[in-house]
């Protein structure tokens, strides 16, 4: 039988959170009156306005200020391309006039991971630094890296939620180094699996 192979930890860009701006006001009014059904704005309530995306699927809260914060993209490429559309969307209705080069920072970057292995997370949180288990108050090790500068959430079936990361390379990063940590420090173990008859006999036969 030839030997198993190693359980690679896989990632999911699960939301990114960014900040956009210009330097324009924009007249939210005139926003809900061209775009019925895909906005919601109540300035009694709150001054920003709510302005969905279908393709790709983002929200973007738009502020007269001409800020923005834009959540749902599950990638750079796709902030990106929804950034974009909203632009042309806005130009297209004369909202935003002349040269417009948004400007765009991602704030946070959340992911969910599967380590393929499964964590002793008391040993864990004995041994990592600046890392913190309670599990009579919840079931996850919270667990905080400097570089980069992340904060991990991760439970002993080895599935964990990366917030705080700026860019897609840190969450890799940070999930990389996490395993190689904990495999150094002996906490983690394959998990069970069901084995087959033919691995159960070997070259035996009936």
């Amino acid at each position: 039988m030839s030997a198993e192979a190693k359980p690679e930890p896989t990632i999911k860009i699960e939301n990114i959170v960014a900040t956009v701006s210009i330097d324009q006001n924009i007249d939210l009014e005139k926003i809900e009156q061209l775009f019925v059904g895909n906005v919601e704005y109540d300035p009694d309530q709150f001054p920003g306005l709510i302005f969905r995306l279908d393709e790709p699927r983002v929200t973007a809260l738009i502020f007269k200020s001409g800020k923005m914060v834009v959540t749902g993209a599950k990638s750079t490429q796709e902030l990106i391309k929804a950034v974009r559309k909203i632009f042309y969307l806005l130009k297209s209705k004369g909202i935003v006039t002349g040269k417009v080069k948004p400007r765009v920072q991602i704030q946070n970057i959340v992911a969910s991971a599967n380590l393929g292995v499964e964590v002793h997370l008391e040993k864990a949180a004995y041994l990592l630094d600046n890392s913190m288990y309670e599990p009579e108050q919840f079931p996850g090790l919270i667990y905080r890296l400097d570089d980069p500068r992340v904060v991990l959430l991760l439970f002993s079936s080895g599935k964990m939620v990366v917030t705080g990361a700026k860019k897609e390379e840190e969450v890799s990063r940070a999930v990389k180094r996490v395993y190689e940590e904990l495999k150094e420090k002996g906490c983690i173990r394959e998990p069970d699996k069901d084995l087959s008859v033919e691995e159960i006999l070997g070259d035996d036969e009936f």
